[in-house]
């Protein structure tokens, strides 16, 4: 199973759910040769819970996922915390809604729950827990206590920062963590940038969560990362500037 760990169902936060763009992307997803996808839009999006709303509405759950014709798509979300940083949380779908309604009076920059808060409810459930872009100036990981970051299931290759993957897997290799890849896909462009190959047909978070720590997959990355990433960072500028982001 190819699966993309990160990723998105919209431009931007700001923006409501759109069906015919979701379908857009998993179209795109497809045709970027994946079988399934974690999607894990920010906790802090306009309207979270349509996206759920409109999911449930239109395809079949099975096991832990939606089955869109035939290609998995698993419920996450990306949550800011207050030390600075992103963590990906995939999971069943009531899961994940939960603790999204659990913290969705923590949504503004000065409100945001710490890494332990979030640990601490994310543990309640079977949750993968992913440390986003743990190496991205921005929102680095990397001054987190490792008695937090030892909370961590995996880290996110994520495809804005394959040029410095190294320094990555140095930092997950002092945690003991295995690396995912993650497009962070907004735009149907970016899928594909970085996939991950699972030698099994996952079903389940238990599933997915047992290949990956018996190291029953790899990493690649598209020798057109950069440019593509580009190509995306401009479009979504450029719509910004339009001020329809």
């Amino acid at each position: 199973m190819i699966i993309d760990f990160h990723t998105h169902t919209k431009l931007s936060k700001k923006r409501d759910f759109s069906l015919p763009y979701f379908h857009q992307m998993i179209a795109a997803a497809r045709k970027a040769g994946l079988h399934a996808t974690a999607l894990t839009e920010h906790f802090n999006t306009r309207n979270f819970h349509e996206i759920y709303d409109t999911l449930d509405r239109e395809f079949p759950y099975k096991h832990h996922y939606y089955d869109v014709n035939g290609f998995k798509v698993f419920c996450g979300i990306e949550v800011d915390i207050k030390e600075v940083g992103h963590i990906l949380l995939v999971g069943e779908r009531s899961d994940i809604r939960a603790i999204q309604q659990f913290f969705q009076h923590r949504t503004s920059k000065d409100n945001f729950p710490t890494g332990q808060e979030l640990f601490d409810k994310a543990e309640q459930y079977n949750v993968i827990k992913i440390g986003a872009h743990p190496t991205r100036i921005s929102t680095p990981l990397t001054h987190l206590p490792v008695e937090l970051l030892s909370r961590l299931d995996f880290l996110d290759l994520n495809g804005r920062e394959t040029g410095t993957r190294r320094e990555l897997e140095i930092f997950a290799a002092r945690l003991g963590k295995p690396i995912v890849a993650g497009s962070d896909s907004h735009l149907p462009v970016q899928f594909g940038v970085v996939r991950n190959i699972l030698r099994d047909d996952c079903l389940t978070i238990d599933d997915i969560r047992h290949c990956i720590l018996n190291g029953r997959y790899g990493l690649e990355v598209s020798s057109t990362v950069n440019l593509r990433v580009g190509m995306a960072k401009l479009i979504k500028r450029s719509i910004k500037l339009m001020g329809r982001a």
